[in-house]
């Protein structure tokens, strides 16, 4: 039988002595690609280590399988190198571009929600998932802009997107709530216009709220509002894998484990809730 995949964390450099000193905590990782690209070294050699007792996920933030620049053949290639190596759960990357003409911007750039940018990005999303030899499972952004020519509602471009291309989905409860306040849009409509079927992950994080606006910084605890629309996330999609981001002003190893403790508390309270509802 193969180990259960529920809770997990993003594995950074910070607590690498402090998991292999208390092994167990979590049931599997998710991994930046991008830091374990390369041909050897100490992050690969950890990696190797910590492959060995976990299951894990990929995740990476280059692909730009929205741009309108050709797909970076290179990339790919080194991509899959890694996937072969690790071997992972899945494979994901965000529902954006990072760049134009070239050029990377380092930023998760939204996309216009327009039929053309639809066929666009299918097509693409096709040929990377033919590429890899794999499904793609591709996350929903935080955003701060919205484009006129926008057609489509964000939560229907990406209903359909997994549609047609035959992708997953990584559903990231922080970024819903980020972009639904600013946006103004109701973020529990976001959850519900998901096709269940193809939620393969869920993304808990923390935010900077400015009062205006929010910007998703992924270095703060998470905080009541975005664990409340956790609960309704597992409420439409149980059994989906839950793991934490943190990627600056990172706290020790046992803060996150504790924030951990509060997702699988609220998955367990949402489940006994159910429990009536499935026996009737």
């Amino acid at each position: 039988m193969s180990p259960r995949v529920d809770f997990g964390l993003g594995l950074r450099p910070d607590h690498y002595e402090e998991i292999a000193a208390n092994p167990g905590k979590v049931s599997w990782f998710e991994v930046l690609s991008e830091n374990y690209m390369v041909p050897g070294g100490n992050p690969l050699q950890w990696l190797d280590t910590f492959r060995r007792d976990y299951q894990m996920a990929m995740h990476g933030v280059s692909l730009s399988i929205g741009s309108i620049d050709p797909l970076d053949l290179r990339y790919l290639d080194e991509l899959k190198v890694l996937v072969n190596r690790i071997e992972p759960m899945w494979v994901s990357d965000h529902l954006c571009f990072t760049g134009l003409r070239g050029v990377n911007m380092h930023d998760l750039l939204p996309l216009p929600y327009t039929e053309e940018a639809l066929d666009h990005v299918t097509e693409r999303v096709m040929r990377v998932q033919d590429h890899l030899g794999r499904r793609l499972v591709l996350e929903n952004v935080s955003s701060y802009v919205t484009y006129a020519a926008s057609e489509l509602t964000e939560w229907d471009f990406i209903a359909a997107l997994a549609q047609r291309a035959d992708c997953e989905l990584l559903l990231d409860v922080n970024n819903v709530y980020v972009s639904a306040f600013n946006h103004e849009f109701d973020a529990r409509a976001f959850l519900r216009a998901m096709p269940a079927a193809r939620v393969r992950q869920f993304h808990l994080a923390g935010h900077l709220h400015k009062g205006t606006h929010i910007i998703d910084t992924h270095d703060h605890p998470i905080i009541p509002d975005v664990w409340e629309l956790y609960a309704e996330a597992v409420r439409l999609f149980p059994s989906v894998p839950t793991m934490i981001e943190r990627d600056a002003n990172i706290p020790p190893y046992a803060e996150l484990l504790a924030e951990l403790d509060m997702a699988r508390e609220i998955a367990a309270r949402v489940a006994q809730e159910r429990a009536p509802e499935a026996a009737e």
